[in-house]
């Protein structure tokens, strides 16, 4: 077990069309407008492991606390982000630890 008091918040997405990749990333872009991460990015997956290749982009975000992820979600960009995102999206894993 770690000792760590933050939380990571990891989620992958697939594109349905991969010529969709980058308006993705622009949405999902938009959640770094949201103040209660401490850590944000949103990258396009490199396929740099030949073995995994269905993950197109990744958002990456730390959080102080069940809390702050909490207020991150409740937040309307959060929303706004979503309602880019989703129509474009096959696929949307999330893990938090």
């Amino acid at each position: 077990m770690s000792d760590r008091t933050f939380i990571r918040h990891v989620v992958f997405f697939s594109a349905v069309d991969e010529n969709d990749v980058v308006r993705i990333v622009d949405g999902l872009s938009l959640l770094r407008n949201i103040p209660h991460a401490s850590v944000f990015e949103v990258v396009q997956n490199s396929r740099v492991d030949q073995l995994s290749r269905e993950i197109d982009v990744v958002v990456y975000a730390e959080f102080e606390d069940d809390a702050a992820l909490t207020a991150y979600k409740a937040h309307p960009i959060y929303q706004q982000a979503i309602d880019i995102v989703r129509p474009l999206r096959e696929m949307r894993i999330a893990a938090d630890f």
